[in-house]
């Protein structure tokens, strides 16, 4: 009697692909954040611990990783920003944004590649694609911060990138020295945004002392290509 093979047998593998494929786009966050796009497949690989050839499988090339990845981490900037949009006070949700997303990129070198730099500005597909996704959400946050008068009337959903490209070189800059700095530019700024000039936020963290900031300025060295 003919037996009819068990659809349930193939899963673990399907579970297996899925578990490397993880594993391959962790361990690629991890090198492009430590050495930037740059970074090669066989780099990745050897991060992940599995042979390139289980990268190639899962990624053609290089591109199709990044790309992947750039998926990846927009989801969780989506993420943010709409969890600022359910924060019922505007400037709140506002703030949320910003602060959560730098805080994400403190964490992650690569992201600022990834998201603010370079591929973000590009006319590609999946370029488009993420602008189409985060601008609108950006724009909201910013329109109902100015409707309700806590945001300064003249800043512009473009200045919202810039921000975090600004305060995110503090972040490198002072990664090894004081990796807390960057909020404190980040309160500077903040409070540059508000409408009434008189809030001011507590400091977060003391200023760099001037050898800490001799040290920022000479530690910090460009990521290889």
């Amino acid at each position: 009697m003919e037996t009819t093979a068990d659809p349930s047998a193939a899963r673990p593998l399907r579970r297996d692909a899925e578990r490397n494929r993880r594993r391959i786009l962790d361990a690629a966050a991890e090198v492009f954040a430590d050495h930037g796009l740059g970074a090669s497949l066989d780099e990745i690989a050897q991060h992940a611990e599995v042979g390139v050839g289980t990268v190639y499988r899962r990624f053609p090339n290089k591109e199709a990783l990044i790309d992947a990845l750039f998926d990846d981490q927009l989801d969780e900037i989506v993420s943010i920003a709409e969890a600022g949009l359910a924060i019922e006070d505007p400037w709140d949700g506002l703030e949320h944004f910003l602060r959560t997303a730098l805080e994400r990129q403190a964490q992650n070198r690569g992201l600022k590649e990834l998201l603010l730099g370079a591929r973000m500005g590009q006319q590609s597909g999946c370029a488009i694609a993420g602008r189409e996704r985060i601008e609108p959400l950006v724009r909201a946050l910013v329109e109902r911060a100015q409707a309700d008068g806590s945001l300064r009337p003249d800043a512009d959903t473009t200045d919202m990138p810039m921000i975090q490209m600004m305060v995110g070189a503090s972040v490198d800059y002072t990664r090894e020295v004081d990796p807390a700095v960057w909020r404190r530019m980040f309160t500077l700024v903040i409070d540059g945004l508000r409408a009434n000039p008189g809030a001011r936020t507590p400091m977060p963290s003391a200023p760099l002392d001037a050898d800490g900031l001799t040290a920022a300025m000479t530690g910090w060295r460009p990521r290889r290509d």
